[in-house]
């Protein structure tokens, strides 16, 4: 019976096609291109499709609801928080219109959020009470060489007395010495006091060394006569006495030249079952395109972005203490680009994958290595490939994050460059010797390819575009599912919306991924007409959901230790092969160090479950946790809320 009825299927399927394409013969291209778009959609509404290659759906919010989604988190209530900020809008940010939304992909809600500031381009991380620490934002917008009405830049104001420091409050005015021209400064300044030295053997006095305090200036009025071409000391206005004689500024070239993006130092924690931001204290340095990552001890590493005159921060790291919430700097230098990829290994130490999302030199901070935080000690790991096209390129810890192997995935050129990579490449850390080697490439070159871990070990990767913020109508529609045991990409079916510059994804509780953002720079090939962000949010369900039941998982204690073991509820416990702790995601930029997936011992007896989760504090961070149990088939279960202290 059921060959017959595959038989009368598949002849009215083919009859069907035939009266199309004969159709498509006799009235011309549109017919062609409608009866091929119909056949399409048959083909991926198939469950037969679906249970191989998965599928995709858009969820379009009321139009008062959407916003141009920068930055989202998992948050361990189930719901999503999508930050814009003022969305790479700069009418939003003159207007101080800065949003946030809480989306529940259960219920469907979506609810919005008073932010308190621009938190654009922040960095963010889960910290171990649940709540999501923030920090960093737009000060100012980048205005382009032509824009550029005052000339302006850097003022180093230089304070040589060693008793007291000296601030300098916003609207002081500079005057150079040889060119005599005025500037103004756009914010207070803090000089700190200048620092005596001695001779470590005889204690001699060997004189002091100035306090350095960095503003940014611009010209009293227009126009490039105000330019300046040279450095100069330059005469601060209001100063008497002793201030007068021991303060002076230094500027070299102040001109009409591109101003970058400037950041801000504010810190907010959002709580996610209040559903608010709660201010905490401040960074030392304004940062914007900064990465937070979790330390050992559970303290916040705060590292890169540009300052508050839109300056790379010259390698002064901060770590945030969630006991006292304070920051202090590390007490040691070292510089990376903007928005660096840096994860804590099982050792302790931080891997930098040399992925990054642009600002900062090109010979500077970019090879990946291994970092120890507390000395400074930096080891270099050998073999990457397409080393010079790591900007907009992503990384993922593959899963389980036991065996410490990472994968770098596409990227492009330094800047606004064309050139992308199709490579991934992949590094074993527990190595003798780790080096990068090549794993299976992609189609294309691609910049601002998105990853996210799945319950079942593989990764799903998906979207990006082969030029700078999809340039040329360059977005890749095309999704990958890497299987890390036969180290292979294998295709499955394409997103419906392009995803470049300001998208990214996360791993729902349900198995399922939403991909958000995307701020393409222009809208055609010709690059004539301008972009339009995308506000449209967009589901894929695995092909694991479909044609399969789903093992169960309930019960069991929301708390289980380091070392511990609990018990669960699983009518299907006998079939299960895998039980995954993952951490929820908090993506931006290309950038997630977050997500990983750890697996975790377990024992069937019946219709009970038992886990265990492992020892190492650098493995199994603090904080909540999805966890998922994945039968025979690799089919997995709703997640759990776990939470490890």
């Amino acid at each position: 019976m059921k060959d017959r009825a595959g038989r009368r299927r598949a002849r009215r399927f083919a009859i069907g096609t035939a009266v199309v394409l004969a159709l498509a013969g006799m009235n011309g291209p549109w017919l062609y291109r409608f009866g091929t778009e119909k056949y399409h959609q048959y083909q991926i509404n198939r469950p037969e499709y679906k249970a191989e290659n998965g599928h995709w759906d858009i969820v379009e919010f009321p139009e008062e609801y959407r916003q141009n989604t920068i930055h989202a988190a998992l948050l361990h209530t189930g719901k999503v928080l999508l930050i814009a900020g003022s969305g790479n809008n700069q009418d939003n940010f003159d207007a101080k219109r800065y949003d946030t939304r809480v989306w529940d992909p259960v219920k469907g809600t979506v609810k919005k959020v008073p932010t308190p500031n621009d938190l654009f381009c922040t960095g963010h991380t889960q910290l171990a009470d649940g709540n999501l620490l923030i920090a960093g934002g737009t000060k100012r917008y980048e205005k382009l060489k032509g824009d550029v009405k005052k000339a302006g830049g850097l003022m180093i104001v230089h304070n040589e007395n060693p008793d007291k420091p000296i601030t300098l409050p916003a609207g002081t005015t500079f005057t150079g010495k040889k060119n005599g021209r005025t500037f103004v400064s756009k914010d207070p300044v803090l000089v700190p006091r200048a620092k005596k030295n001695f001779d470590p053997r005889t204690g001699a006095f060997l004189g002091t060394t100035a306090g350095i305090g960095r503003i940014y200036v611009e010209a009293q009025k227009e126009g490039a006569e105000y330019e300046t071409g040279t450095q100069d000391n330059y005469r601060i206005h209001g100063l008497k006495g002793a201030d007068a004689r021991n303060t002076y500024g230094i500027a070299q070239k102040l001109a009409l030249d591109k101003k970058d993006f400037q950041g801000i130092r504010d810190t907010y924690e959002f709580d996610p079952v209040a559903e608010k931001y709660i201010k905490v204290d401040p960074m030392n340095e304004a940062r914007w395109y900064p990465t937070l990552t979790t330390l050992s001890d559970g303290r916040i590493l705060s590292v890169s972005g540009l300052d508050d005159i839109g300056q790379l921060v010259p390698g002064k790291n901060e770590i945030f203490d969630p006991k006292t919430g304070k920051w202090t700097y590390t007490g040691k230098v070292r510089q990376f680009p903007t928005y660096p990829a840096l994860f804590l290994m099982q050792n302790g130490k931080i891997f930098y994958s040399g992925s990054n999302a642009g600002y900062g030199p090109d010979d500077v901070g970019r090879d990946p290595g291994v970092w120890d935080v507390e000395t400074n000690a930096f080891t270099k790991i050998p073999g990457l490939s397409d080393a010079e096209l790591m900007e907009t390129s992503n990384t993922v810890l593959l899963p389980p994050a036991q065996d410490e192997k990472y994968m770098v995935i596409g990227g492009g050129g330094v800047g606004e460059s064309k050139l992308s990579s199709a490579k991934t490449r992949i590094v074993d850390l527990k190595a003798d010797d780790p080096r990068f080697v090549d794993g299976p490439s992609l189609e294309k070159g691609t910049r601002y390819p998105q990853a996210s871990i799945l319950p079942d070990d593989s990764v799903l990767v998906s979207g990006g575009s082969e030029d700078y913020r999809g340039r040329s109508d360059s977005n890749i529609l095309q999704a990958r599912i890497y299987d890390t045991e036969k180290n292979a990409f294998r295709r499955v079916a394409d997103p419906l919306v392009g995803r470049n510059y300001h998208s990214g994804s996360i791993l729902l509780p349900d198995g399922r991924v939403m991909f958000f953002g995307s701020d393409s720079l222009f809208s055609d090939k010709a690059n004539t007409k301008p972009g339009k962000f995308e506000q449209r949010i967009e589901i894929y369900t695995p092909p694991y959901l479909y044609g399969k039941d789903r093992p169960e998982l309930s019960g069991g204690p929301k708390t289980v230790a380091r070392g511990g073991s609990a018990t669960f509820t699983s009518r299907q416990a006998a079939s299960i092969e895998k039980v995954r702790l993952i951490r929820p995601s908090a993506s931006t930029h290309v950038t997630d160090v977050d997500q990983r997936s750890i697996a975790l011992d377990f024992e069937a007896s019946g219709d009970k479950l038992t886990v265990t989760v492992p020892k190492n504090r650098n493995l199994v961070q603090s904080g909540w946790y999805m966890l998922f149990a994945t039968d025979a088939d690799g089919v997995p279960s709703e997640a759990q809320w776990v939470k490890v202290p």
